[in-house]
């Protein structure tokens, strides 16, 4: 029953150091760059607990930059993708990004994954000056201005709360909170203890599960113990698959919702009938509906590639991939690195066809607000 109540509401809704200064001098100099082709860098988990989003982005940036190349390029030159595997560690996602900043291997960031991991990396991109589009991070502590960053998704804070909003409109009192344990989980905990008292309701658990999930037997111990109602998992990656399968058989018919991060399309096959009833908040349009001209685009790139798996973080990843071609094709045929921030903060109401961004001209840059609400079926898809 609470199953289809949410489905039926949801219908309604649409720090690291300074860098040394023997770098100063290579960063002062913008690589990345010839007349005939353009690099554009990224450091996310290729291995690891969130090695999913690694494998999502690359299909889904690869599908539009395909598209984009297809049709010559962007004034002429040929874009590439430089991906780095850093396993979701925040000191290896440093160091790739100091190597590409350092090595002049890349002209702009695109989608390095992991809140803990942007938090290390995004004085080095200030210092150094290189255009950052689409953190894939919604955390708030990362969005406090910044001028070389381009945020497209919601935040967290936005999805918790619409998430919470939707289980207090439902009645519900009694709902925990399993976290991850470290900087997402903990500033996630915060968003939704928040959340939960504008509503003037107590988390009745609050766990933190580690990010390689060794502590899920207690973790579990504390849900049962407290018997929520609900529980909201603010966890993302490997440990969510687990997680999900031991509330179920822990404490059998609790709803469980999740924020847009929680499971990977991998995750979600692995689960199969097991993910059937999770409630999660997205942050884009559904990928397999081909409702919007966006999804229409999105899917014939993935298929032209040889991707016949929509998924959401793929979907993300050629939304990305298009802003900031978008701002490449705006800063004109001899860009430059500051000619392409100028040029991201000017796209005002960009309709990608169901999908707008717009940075305002100002920092905090973010380029969307859109959040929608769904319940997920035993093959990974959202219910009608």
């Amino acid at each position: 029953m609470q199953r289809r109540q949410f489905v039926t509401l949801a219908s309604h809704t649409t720090a690291v150091l300074a860098a040394p200064v023997f770098m100063r001098n290579a960063w002062a100099q913008e690589g990345g760059i010839t007349g005939k082709t353009l690099t554009i860098g990224c450091s996310a988990a290729l291995s690891g607990p969130l090695a999913g989003f690694g494998q999502d982005i690359k299909q889904g940036a690869e599908a539009a930059l395909a598209h984009i190349n297809s049709r010559g390029g962007v004034h002429g030159r040929t874009l590439q993708f430089n991906m780095v595997d850093d396993g979701y560690m925040p000191q290896r996602t440093t160091d790739n990004v100091k190597q590409m900043i350092g090595q002049g291997s890349a002209f702009a960031l695109l989608s390095c994954v992991g809140t803990p991991n942007n938090t290390a990396i995004l004085p080095l991109i200030e210092e150094a000056g290189i255009p950052y589009v689409a953190p894939l991070t919604g955390a708030s502590s990362l969005r406090k201005g910044g001028r070389n960053v381009f945020h497209v998704r919601a935040s967290y804070t936005d999805e918790v709360r619409r998430l919470v909003q939707r289980l207090a409109g439902m009645g519900l009192k009694g709902i925990g909170v399993v976290y991850l344990d470290n900087g997402y989980g903990r500033e996630m905990l915060e968003d939704a203890t928040r959340s939960l008292a504008e509503q003037n309701i107590q988390p009745t658990v609050q766990a933190a599960l580690a990010t390689d999930g060794k502590n899920l037997a207690d973790v579990l111990a504390k849900v049962a113990e407290a018997r929520p109602a609900a529980v909201l998992l603010a966890t993302a990656g490997a440990a969510s698959v687990e997680l999900v399968r031991g509330v179920k058989k822990t404490v059998p018919g609790v709803l469980m919702a999740g924020v847009s991060v929680t499971l990977t399309s991998d995750g979600l096959k692995q689960l199969g009938d097991a993910g059937s009833g999770i409630a999660v908040t997205m942050v884009m349009p559904d990928p397999n509906r081909a409702k919007t001209q966006l999804v229409r685009d999105y899917q014939a790139a993935m298929r032209a590639k040889g991707h016949q798996d929509f998924t959401l973080g793929s979907l993300e990843a050629y939304v990305n991939m298009r802003v900031l071609a978008e701002g490449l094709e705006r800063a004109g045929s001899d860009p430059s690195r500051a000619k392409l921030r100028t040029a991201l903060a000017g796209i005002r109401n960009w309709d990608m066809g169901g999908f707008v961004v717009d940075y305002s001209g100002q920092s905090p840059y973010v380029g969307s607000r859109f959040i929608d609400l769904g319940v997920l079926n035993g093959a990974g898809r959202f219910l009608g």
